[in-house]
């Protein structure tokens, strides 16, 4: 065996053990790439509120929608509207990183349309769950928002990551051997 083969087979072997590496490796980075997106929603989220809080136009808008549809104050309102901004924000710089790296071996590092709209159409349950864990947390056990928003997002992590592995980033079948040729 030549020094090139021994290079290439290690290559291959270390490439396909990254490609297969095991469900808590993946947590792990999915985990690491949501600090990145906690940090983000967290910050668009309190930023957004501030200025929704603050504006005139917005308060008025939030007020005449609880009005219409009788689902709570403008606070609520409020809440949901700044909720919603930052996790628009969030998903999308979480696909791009989780495409780069936590699911780069199913993604071959392509960013895509269809994914991104699969993946964002999967984070809507994280969205729903985050929201509800919210308002539970806010409006009926009465915790300060700030913790109220870290409760929304242990709760949203938990689905997204589930929707992420099992259905967005799945091996498709022909693409894992497609995927060991290339290695």
């Amino acid at each position: 065996m030549t020094r090139v083969s021994r290079y290439r087979s290690a290559r291959a072997k270390l490439a396909a053990g990254w490609r297969d590496r095991a469900l808590s490796l993946k947590a792990v980075a999915f985990g690491l790439v949501g600090v990145v997106n906690t940090v983000v929603d967290y910050g668009v989220f309190l930023f957004a509120r501030a200025e929704f809080d603050q504006s005139p136009a917005a308060l008025a808008t939030f007020t005449q929608l609880s009005s219409a549809c009788g689902c709570g104050d403008a606070a609520v309102i409020s809440l949901i509207a700044a909720n919603t901004l930052s996790w628009l924000v969030a998903v999308t710089g979480s696909y791009i990183m989780n495409s780069s790296i936590t699911f780069a071996a199913e993604s071959g590092r392509e960013l895509r349309w269809r994914a991104y709209f699969a993946f964002v159409a999967s984070g809507v349950a994280g969205w729903l769950a985050n929201t509800a864990a919210l308002l539970v947390a806010a409006e009926v056990l009465l915790l300060p928002v700030w913790l109220a928003k870290a409760l929304a997002i242990l709760a949203s992590f938990i689905v997204n990551f589930s929707l992420s592995h099992f259905v967005v980033f799945r091996v498709r079948p022909g693409a894992e051997n497609k995927a060991r040729n290339d290695a």
